[in-house]
């Protein structure tokens, strides 16, 4: 019991002693934590307004100014979407005056797409790939882009890697299917057969009930008899 109560009292003896030289700590250095405490507050209190009082109103203004090259893209009414009217700013006069929002990121995915269309194939590669946005339908779409654009560049390696990016970016019935054919695809053109079979494969175990997966024991027989 005596040798219990001993232990005891050595770990309080050592738990003040700690304490003690923290508190040390703490007054000869009471000057430089409040020095760093206070830049940490500075620091935490500039993001927030930067936020809120630049950033936000700064998103809801380009939202506003993008609403026609929006509309001009829909109706396939391509340069004014890219260059504006005259009166409204099209996508590069967003990307150039409200970089840092996503309405900006998004005048990028717009832009590749335009720039895909008109055969500029290494500038939409580059506008593509500065979209980041995390969104279920339009990021596969874009990292799809990526891939038609390296395979118009003849970068065959390179198309089949996006695609497949695009397969996985958001798994589902519709989009991961089609990307996973043409990385196929993009694979049998790099001379990759058992990369393209295995592609092929997953589209037929995992997405069977696919519009890709009817014919796609062609393929597989196709170049298994190669």
């Amino acid at each position: 019991m005596a040798k219990k109560t001993d232990n005891t009292e050595e770990k309080i003896m050592a738990v003040e002693e700690a304490l003690s030289k923290s508190e040390v700590f703490i007054e000869k250095n009471q000057k430089i934590i409040g020095i760093v405490v206070g830049a940490i507050a500075i620091i935490v209190l500039a993001y927030f307004g930067f936020q809120r009082f630049y950033l936000e109103p700064r998103e809801k203004e380009a939202q506003s100014q993008m609403f026609m090259a929006e509309k001009y893209f829909e109706q396939d009414s391509l340069s004014r979407a890219l260059n504006g009217d005259g009166s409204y700013p099209g996508f590069l006069e967003i990307i150039d005056d409200y970089g840092m929002t996503k309405a900006a990121t998004l005048a990028h995915y717009y832009t590749g797409i335009i720039y895909l269309n008109q055969g500029k194939y290494q500038e939409a590669i580059d506008h593509l790939k500065k979209f980041d946005i995390k969104d279920a339908l339009v990021q596969p779409m874009a990292k799809g882009a990526i891939g038609d654009a390296y395979m118009e560049l003849g970068k065959t390696a390179e198309a089949a890697k996006q695609y497949e990016k695009a397969a996985k970016s958001t798994e589902n019935e519709f989009t991961t299917p089609v990307f996973l054919l043409k990385a196929g695809w993009a694979y049998e053109l790099d001379g990759k057969k058992e990369k393209a079979i295995e592609v092929y494969r997953k589209i037929k175990t995992t997405y069977p009930r696919s519009a890709e997966a009817r014919d796609i024991e062609k393929y597989i027989a196709k170049l298994r008899s190669e």
